[in-house]
């Protein structure tokens, strides 16, 4: 193929892409892709087709080159730059801005030392800088990196190398390199850029999609007023503890919280002040467990605290500490400083246990101490010894 019909294949392709993101699925126009990429496409599409036009002698050298290269190195900043975002650097566009002048500078330079050889090498070095950005983004924490990720990274990366290898060809060796003649090496690097085409624009809706698949798997487990696990999240973590009691071996115990007269909180300060509340008291859950502590919220006003490790002793200790806190913390709401207190139900995970026995019993012990005044713990009997009298 010739010059043109690659240039113009290039176009179509950014041009398809961001056919597909503006109009194409719902799933596929919704995948949280940010501001910066869905900019990019189009500054790239509408420069390959000012180019693929220049070179079918559509349009004017000057127009092309004026706006055409530009154009281009923009989009590709733009790309970089979402890729980065993507990758929590947010401070991007000032020195994006910078490199994007320097690199149109550079291939204008190149046109007027009047050398083919220097136009293609400055053109292999700016559009490999700029995807070999977009793959050092991907490749930040790696171990923490999905494997699409990282699959990402070492294609763009390689399809970089291409790129150069053809910039270096250009300038060592017109003819090309041995068996590799010059219109194969041009040949390669363009099938590398339609690769970066794909690889960049499609991998970068593939992470989308797969960071929204994650957020809503989150979102599924989490309680979103109060930022800790809901009932299923909590039921997660308890089952691994439920199979481990089978064994010999420490005790896990478990703390079933609910705040004392919630509604009247609801119906005195109004709902807006009961979110204040249930968002403050969960703040102070979490400041008076262990890291391998697990708080989940159940129902409404109602908390669960699964305590790896520990036995009833220590369990009752924790509660009674837990208690504390909360009795010592009125929450300040726009219309009042509230006092709030919560009665503990505790008990310890027996081998014969399943959900329902466990929180049975901790539920027991929870109205016992409501029963008792509220603002206490109680704790459920233990199970007497095998032969006790």
């Amino acid at each position: 193929m010739d010059i043109k019909t690659l240039l113009f294949a290039l176009a179509l392709g950014n041009l398809a892409l961001c056919a597909l993101l503006f109009f194409g699925p719902a799933p596929t126009r919704q995948a949280g892709l940010r501001a910066a990429w869905l900019l990019a496409k189009p500054l790239q599409a509408v420069a390959w087709l000012l180019l693929a036009l220049r070179a079918g002698g559509l349009l004017g050298d000057s127009l092309a080159f004026v706006f055409g290269y530009p154009l281009l190195f923009a989009g590709l900043a733009c790309e970089a730059g979402a890729h980065w975002e993507a990758a929590g650097r947010t401070r991007w566009r000032r020195p994006l801005a910078l490199a994007t002048g320097a690199a149109t500078a550079l291939y204008y330079a190149s046109f007027w030392a009047d050398d083919s050889a220097v136009r293609a090498l400055s053109s292999a070095l700016i559009l490999s800088a700029a995807y070999g950005l977009c793959a050092a983004a991907l490749a930040r924490r790696w171990r923490e990196a999905s494997l699409l990720r990282q699959f990402l990274a070492v294609a763009i990366g390689l399809c970089c190398l291409l790129l150069l290898a053809r910039g270096a060809q250009a300038l060592l060796a017109p003819e090309g390199f041995g068996w590799l003649s010059a219109p194969a090496m041009l040949g390669i690097y363009f099938c590398a850029l339609y690769l970066l085409l794909l690889l960049s624009g499609g991998g970068a809706m593939l992470l989308a999609q797969e960071q929204l698949q994650a957020e809503l798997a989150r979102l599924a487990v989490l309680d979103p007023q109060t930022e800790v696990p809901n009932r299923r999240g909590f039921f997660q973590a308890l089952g691994p503890w439920l199979a481990l009691a089978r064994r010999p071996g420490l005790p896990t115990a478990l703390i079933v919280l609910d705040l004392d007269q919630f509604k009247r909180i609801n119906d005195g300060y109004g709902l807006a002040a009961g979110d204040v509340v249930l968002r403050a008291m969960a703040d102070v859950l979490r400041r008076q467990l262990r890291d391998s502590d697990q708080l989940g919220r159940l129902t409404g006003v109602e908390f669960a605290i699964l305590l790896p490790r520990t036995g009833l002793a220590e369990a009752v200790l924790v509660a009674e500490r837990v208690r504390a806190a909360i009795a010592a913390q009125p929450v300040k709401t726009e219309r009042a400083l509230i006092q709030v207190t919560a009665s503990l139900g505790v008990t310890t995970i027996r081998p014969d246990d399943s959900t329902v026995s466990l929180f049975k019993r901790a539920d027991e012990a929870l109205r016992t101490a409501k029963a008792a005044g509220r603002n206490a713990v109680v704790a459920a009997s233990e199970p007497a010894p095998i032969g006790a009298a």
